[in-house]
């Protein structure tokens, strides 16, 4: 039997024949970094398609604030010092009028103009972004005439003030530490006593000498008296400036009360 002189290593590489080709890797791995990327862009492109919904949700929801909840409102005179500055920015309840809720002795309130109330008056002419911004809720509106006074006397109350004296409401003094300095209680229109029909209010200034609240408007729609219907809301916080921040609390101002 012939046998094959060559030497293992040798005989083992021609025996083994030709190599196979190594197998596939497949298909090339993006790197990590390029799949945060995609990640990112997609990302990205979603915010920005979302972007719609989102500014079209905030506005629904400040409509909804402003018909329902609170609105921001600009004092335009000094009719109220020195409670509220002129150009000061208060915020008004309206949802306790939704649920059938009535002004209260002592309470500031914003009221649309019971008719005459304003006659005269200048209203000023916004910008678009101005009025887009009132629609909303985020700043007051410029055109709607509105009054802010405080609530003095409610319905089924006897009201009253003689030159020289105090307001009285059912008999009583009212104690007034609201009132401007330097002013008296009414002795620039003194009045009464009148008693206030059911749905009404009787609203005073806390500028007395300086408001041409319902002492001056007793000949007009209603005899002076404001429509418990016409009141938006009450005032509860001054919003701005900043620096002028507070809360409106109804004070007791019907001594014995």
């Amino acid at each position: 039997m012939a046998v094959d002189a060559r030497s293992g290593p040798e005989r083992d590489e021609q025996s083994e024949g030709p190599a196979e080709p190594a197998a596939s890797a497949g298909p090339e791995e993006r790197p990590a970094e390029d799949d945060s990327q995609v990640v990112q862009v997609r990302k990205q492109r979603s915010f920005w398609k979302e972007l719609p919904l989102l500014v079209g949700i905030a506005l629904v929801l400040a409509l909804l604030i402003k018909t329902f909840l609170v609105q921001a409102f600009s004092i335009p005179s000094e009719s109220m010092q020195d409670t509220l500055q002129r150009g000061d920015r208060v915020l008004v309840d309206k949802l306790t009028p939704w649920f059938g809720g009535e002004p209260e002795r002592g309470e500031v309130v914003v009221f649309h103009d019971p008719g005459g109330w304003l006659d005269g008056e200048p209203t000023p002419e916004p910008n678009a972004v101005q009025q887009f911004l009132s629609f909303i809720g985020l700043m007051p509106s410029s055109e709607e005439k509105d009054l802010i006074k405080r609530t003095i006397a409610v319905g089924g109350d006897t009201v009253e003030c003689k030159a020289g004296g105090p307001v009285k409401v059912n008999g009583k003094a009212l104690e007034e530490p609201y009132i401007y300095p330097g002013n008296t209680p009414c002795d620039d229109m003194p009045f009464g006593p009148l008693k206030v029909p059911e749905g009404r209010i009787w609203v005073m200034g806390d500028h007395r000498q300086s408001s041409l609240d319902s002492r001056y408007n007793q000949s007009g729609p209603y005899a002076g008296f404001v429509p418990v219907d016409k009141v938006v809301g009450r005032a509860v916080v001054v919003a701005w400036p900043i620096g002028r921040w507070s809360t409106l609390p109804a004070p007791d101002t019907a001594s014995g009360r």
